[in-house]
């Protein structure tokens, strides 16, 4: 289970990062990057996925106040990165704005919302 967790999560982190690109690429351009809806619903999937496995192969327990928040956000992005792509390119500039801006309150609450990290 645990190749399938790390597969997973490279596959959430990488969607995240498409998401946050595309949101950079498109700051002074009209509309949104047009695979980032697909990214964010790509991160919705693989998040509910990791957090299924985790469920089933460990006896640690999960933060489900953090997984809660997190998913809430990212439903919000999807529904927002959709709206923006059916819009095109007269997409208004918070729709897009706050897009990124969720991107980056989401990853955050991941990085600071975890608890202890430890290296090595």
């Amino acid at each position: 289970m645990d190749v399938v967790y790390q597969a997973l999560l490279f596959l959430h982190l990488l969607s995240w990062a498409i998401i946050l690109g595309g949101w950079i690429a498109t700051m002074r351009k009209p509309g949104l990057y047009r695979g980032v809806p697909h990214a964010a619903l790509t991160a919705l999937v693989t998040g509910l996925l990791m957090v299924g496995v985790a469920e089933m192969g460990s006896d640690a327990e999960l933060n489900h106040m953090k997984i809660g928040i997190k998913t809430l956000i990212t439903v919000v992005i999807v529904v927002l990165a959709f709206r923006a792509k059916k819009q095109g390119d007269n997409a208004p500039r918070a729709l897009i704005t706050s897009i990124g801006v969720l991107t980056v309150v989401n990853v955050a609450l991941a990085i600071f919302f975890a608890g202890r990290h430890t290296l090595g």
